[in-house]
Protein backbone atom coordinates (compact mmCIF):
# COMPACT_ATOMS: atom_id res chain seq x y z
CA UNK A 1 0.00 0.00 0.00
CA UNK A 2 1.37 3.66 -1.03
CA UNK A 3 0.89 6.48 1.25
CA UNK A 4 0.08 9.61 -0.10
CA UNK A 5 0.67 13.00 1.40
CA UNK A 6 -2.45 14.87 1.13
CA UNK A 7 -0.91 18.52 1.77
CA UNK A 8 1.89 19.67 -0.05
CA UNK A 9 5.03 20.52 1.83
CA UNK A 10 6.45 23.85 2.03
CA UNK A 11 8.98 24.83 0.02
CA UNK A 12 11.97 25.90 3.00
CA UNK A 13 14.98 27.83 2.69
CA UNK A 14 16.29 26.80 5.95
CA UNK A 15 19.20 24.29 4.34
CA UNK A 16 20.65 26.34 2.03
CA UNK A 17 21.27 29.09 4.79
CA UNK A 18 22.96 26.38 6.27
CA UNK A 19 24.82 25.26 3.32
CA UNK A 20 26.14 29.16 3.34
CA UNK A 21 28.47 29.07 6.10
CA UNK A 22 31.36 27.77 4.20
CA UNK A 23 31.40 31.58 2.66
CA UNK A 24 31.72 33.04 6.00
CA UNK A 25 35.42 33.89 6.54
CA UNK A 26 36.49 34.02 9.90
CA UNK A 27 38.93 36.51 11.72
CA UNK A 28 38.22 39.05 9.41
CA UNK A 29 40.50 41.74 10.60
CA UNK A 30 43.69 39.57 10.60
CA UNK A 31 45.55 38.43 7.85
CA UNK A 32 45.33 35.08 7.38
CA UNK A 33 47.76 32.52 6.29
CA UNK A 34 44.90 29.45 6.67
CA UNK A 35 41.72 30.77 6.02
CA UNK A 36 38.63 29.76 7.92
CA UNK A 37 34.93 29.68 7.27
CA UNK A 38 32.31 29.04 9.57
CA UNK A 39 31.46 25.72 8.61
CA UNK A 40 35.13 24.37 8.90
CA UNK A 41 35.03 25.84 12.36
CA UNK A 42 31.42 24.58 13.29
CA UNK A 43 32.66 21.00 12.79
CA UNK A 44 35.63 21.47 15.00
CA UNK A 45 33.65 22.55 17.89
CA UNK A 46 31.10 20.19 17.33
CA UNK A 47 33.95 16.94 17.42
CA UNK A 48 35.37 19.15 20.61
CA UNK A 49 32.74 19.56 22.47
CA UNK A 50 31.35 16.01 21.83
CA UNK A 51 35.36 15.01 23.22
CA UNK A 52 34.87 17.26 26.08
CA UNK A 53 31.51 15.23 26.98
CA UNK A 54 32.76 12.34 26.77
CA UNK A 55 35.73 13.20 28.81
CA UNK A 56 33.54 14.45 31.14
CA UNK A 57 30.97 11.74 31.57
CA UNK A 58 34.45 9.15 31.75
CA UNK A 59 36.83 10.47 34.10
CA UNK A 60 34.71 13.26 35.83
CA UNK A 61 31.62 11.76 36.99
CA UNK A 62 29.36 13.42 34.88
CA UNK A 63 26.11 12.30 32.95
CA UNK A 64 26.03 14.38 29.83
CA UNK A 65 24.19 13.92 26.34
CA UNK A 66 27.37 14.18 24.49
CA UNK A 67 25.64 13.67 20.76
CA UNK A 68 22.74 16.51 21.70
CA UNK A 69 26.03 18.57 22.67
CA UNK A 70 27.90 17.67 19.41
CA UNK A 71 24.48 18.96 17.62
CA UNK A 72 24.21 21.72 19.51
CA UNK A 73 27.24 22.62 18.74
CA UNK A 74 27.64 22.18 15.07
CA UNK A 75 24.52 25.17 14.94
CA UNK A 76 26.24 27.14 17.90
CA UNK A 77 27.17 30.12 15.16
CA UNK A 78 23.85 29.56 12.91
CA UNK A 79 22.98 33.26 12.88
CA UNK A 80 26.53 34.30 11.41
CA UNK A 81 25.50 33.46 7.53
CA UNK A 82 22.81 36.38 8.00
CA UNK A 83 24.96 38.91 10.40
CA UNK A 84 28.51 37.28 9.13
CA UNK A 85 31.37 37.15 11.68
CA UNK A 86 31.78 39.98 13.93
CA UNK A 87 35.58 39.82 15.34
CA UNK A 88 35.58 39.68 19.39
CA UNK A 89 37.22 42.42 19.60
CA UNK A 90 34.54 44.69 18.11
CA UNK A 91 31.56 42.72 19.27
CA UNK A 92 32.90 43.41 23.16
CA UNK A 93 34.32 46.72 22.05
CA UNK A 94 31.50 48.25 24.41
CA UNK A 95 28.64 47.65 26.23
CA UNK A 96 26.18 49.65 24.04
CA UNK A 97 28.32 47.22 20.77
CA UNK A 98 27.69 44.20 22.62
CA UNK A 99 23.90 44.77 23.27
CA UNK A 100 23.52 46.15 19.61
CA UNK A 101 24.77 42.69 18.59
CA UNK A 102 22.81 40.98 20.68
CA UNK A 103 19.56 42.10 19.27
CA UNK A 104 21.20 41.32 16.35
CA UNK A 105 21.79 38.01 16.99
CA UNK A 106 18.09 37.54 18.48
CA UNK A 107 16.62 38.57 14.98
CA UNK A 108 18.61 36.29 13.29
CA UNK A 109 17.50 33.47 15.47
CA UNK A 110 13.75 34.30 14.84
CA UNK A 111 14.29 34.58 11.17
CA UNK A 112 15.75 30.99 10.55
CA UNK A 113 13.42 29.43 13.08
CA UNK A 114 10.61 30.91 11.20
CA UNK A 115 12.18 29.41 8.11
CA UNK A 116 11.61 26.13 9.23
CA UNK A 117 8.39 23.89 8.97
CA UNK A 118 6.04 24.48 11.90
CA UNK A 119 6.13 20.76 12.88
CA UNK A 120 10.15 21.12 13.21
CA UNK A 121 10.80 24.43 15.12
CA UNK A 122 10.54 22.80 18.49
CA UNK A 123 13.16 20.48 17.49
CA UNK A 124 15.45 22.77 15.73
CA UNK A 125 14.47 26.69 19.01
CA UNK A 126 17.17 24.88 21.18
CA UNK A 127 20.04 24.92 18.24
CA UNK A 128 18.88 28.35 17.31
CA UNK A 129 18.08 29.78 20.31
CA UNK A 130 21.35 28.66 22.25
CA UNK A 131 20.50 30.32 25.55
CA UNK A 132 17.73 27.64 25.92
CA UNK A 133 20.58 24.83 26.72
CA UNK A 134 21.50 23.41 29.65
CA UNK A 135 24.03 25.62 31.42
CA UNK A 136 26.67 22.74 31.59
CA UNK A 137 25.90 22.21 27.62
CA UNK A 138 26.77 25.88 27.13
CA UNK A 139 29.93 25.98 28.95
CA UNK A 140 31.48 22.47 26.85
CA UNK A 141 30.55 24.40 23.47
CA UNK A 142 31.75 27.57 24.75
CA UNK A 143 34.98 25.55 25.77
CA UNK A 144 35.21 24.18 22.81
CA UNK A 145 35.13 27.40 20.96
CA UNK A 146 38.16 28.82 22.65
CA UNK A 147 39.93 25.78 22.24
CA UNK A 148 39.37 25.48 18.28
CA UNK A 149 40.29 29.57 18.36
CA UNK A 150 43.65 28.76 20.09
CA UNK A 151 44.58 25.59 18.16
CA UNK A 152 43.37 28.09 14.63
CA UNK A 153 45.68 30.45 16.37
CA UNK A 154 48.47 27.96 16.60
CA UNK A 155 47.97 26.62 13.16
CA UNK A 156 48.61 30.31 12.16
CA UNK A 157 52.08 30.76 14.00
CA UNK A 158 53.67 27.75 12.64
CA UNK A 159 52.82 29.02 9.37
CA UNK A 160 55.01 31.93 10.44
CA UNK A 161 52.43 34.49 10.82
CA UNK A 162 52.70 36.52 13.76
CA UNK A 163 49.35 38.10 13.41
CA UNK A 164 47.75 35.73 15.53
CA UNK A 165 50.80 35.77 18.44
CA UNK A 166 48.82 38.12 21.17
CA UNK A 167 45.30 36.29 20.26
CA UNK A 168 47.04 32.83 21.55
CA UNK A 169 48.14 34.31 24.21
CA UNK A 170 44.97 35.54 25.08
CA UNK A 171 43.08 32.31 24.23
CA UNK A 172 45.77 30.46 26.05
CA UNK A 173 45.38 32.16 29.42
CA UNK A 174 41.72 31.94 29.29
CA UNK A 175 42.00 27.82 28.54
CA UNK A 176 44.25 27.87 31.43
CA UNK A 177 41.72 29.68 33.66
CA UNK A 178 39.23 27.15 32.93
CA UNK A 179 37.70 25.23 36.02
CA UNK A 180 36.55 22.49 33.57
CA UNK A 181 38.34 19.05 34.33
CA UNK A 182 37.66 18.36 30.77
CA UNK A 183 39.61 20.99 29.40
CA UNK A 184 42.33 20.47 31.05
CA UNK A 185 42.88 16.72 30.03
CA UNK A 186 41.90 17.53 26.38
CA UNK A 187 44.85 20.70 26.21
CA UNK A 188 47.11 17.75 28.13
CA UNK A 189 45.90 14.81 26.26
CA UNK A 190 45.00 16.36 22.40
CA UNK A 191 46.17 19.67 22.11
CA UNK A 192 50.30 19.33 21.69
CA UNK A 193 49.98 16.86 18.78
CA UNK A 194 48.16 19.62 17.15
CA UNK A 195 51.56 21.17 16.65
CA UNK A 196 53.05 18.33 14.54
CA UNK A 197 53.44 17.56 11.41
CA UNK A 198 52.00 14.52 9.23
CA UNK A 199 55.60 12.97 9.24
CA UNK A 200 55.68 13.70 13.04
CA UNK A 201 52.54 12.50 13.49
CA UNK A 202 53.14 9.12 11.79
CA UNK A 203 56.48 8.63 13.34
CA UNK A 204 54.82 8.91 17.18
CA UNK A 205 52.80 5.33 16.40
Amino acid sequence: MTLTHTKKPMISSFYAYLTRLRWIKRWGLKRNALEENVMEHSWEVAVIAHTLALIKNRYFNGALDANAIAVAALYHDITEVITGDLPTPIKYHSHAIHKAYKKIEQQAQAELLNLLPDALKVDFKAFIFQDELPEADKQLIKAADKISAFLKCQAELKAGNLEFELAAQHLAKIIADSELDEVKFFMETFAPSCKLTLDGLMSTH
